[in-house]
């Protein structure tokens, strides 16, 4: 199993492949002012509950009461400028007969009680007049709360498949245990199996605050 310990340098961003290495991690990809930044389009958004979100609900039972609310423009366009990488490009691009590429990204708080099941991000909808649905290709997740102690939870786990056995059910390894960090980037290619775990009674007040959402490609 992996960790935080296995992140990449911001200086070696350049050099990265998602070919190669399907997950990243970057430790301090966001400045405290960024975070800032970021936290305080959060004060002003509009939020829905889990409870207020049935679809949502009913694809996460148990999952607790977490919160989602749109990006304002402002702070959309400095994820976008931050997240201009070539190794997100490169990936991008390299997938055949592309018609379009397109982003979706959410705030999201979790407060203690909160978590999000296993899944492995392919529930990508059907075709809408004729157009063809969406496909997510890499998931990203960054970190803006100011505070997080280890033994608050939250943690991001992925995992990867065991070798194949005569059972319905999917059998799975943990390869990274993610502590949700403030200030750190994570993104991996999509499919892939992923859980948050759940926020700790311990957290108490505090919010594990973040934005996460997906680059998409369309095709003919």
């Amino acid at each position: 199993m992996e960790s935080m310990s296995s992140s990449v340098l911001l200086a070696d961003l350049s050099a990265f492949s998602f070919h190669e290495h399907p997950v990243l991690v970057v430790e301090n990809f966001w400045s405290q002012e960024e975070r800032q930044f970021f936290r305080e389009g959060m004060q002003s958004a509009a939020w829905k509950k889990l409870a207020d979100l049935p679809k949502v609900r009913e694809d996460f039972p148990h999952a607790g009461n977490w919160a989602k609310a749109e990006i304002d423009r402002a702070q959309g366009q400095r994820l976008m400028s931050r997240l201009q990488l070539p190794c997100i490009q490169s990936y991008m691009e390299s997938f055949p007969h592309i018609a379009g590429h397109h982003v979706g990204f959410n705030y999201y708080a979790y407060a203690a009680g909160d978590c999000l099941l296993t899944h492995d991000d392919t529930d990508q909808g059907y075709k809408v007049e004729g157009v063809a649905p969406l496909h997510r290709r890499l998931a990203m997740v960054s970190y803006f709360h100011d505070e997080w102690r280890s033994d608050w939870g939250g943690e991001l786990i992925i995992y990867r498949k065991r070798n194949a056995h005569a059972t319905d059910q999917q059998d799975l390894e943990v390869t990274h245990c993610i502590e949700p960090r403030p200030g750190s980037l994570v993104m991996f290619t999509v499919p892939r199996f992923h859980r948050v775990c759940r926020v700790d009674q311990v957290a108490g007040a505090h919010r594990r605050l973040s934005v996460a959402g997906w680059f998409m490609t369309q095709h003919q």
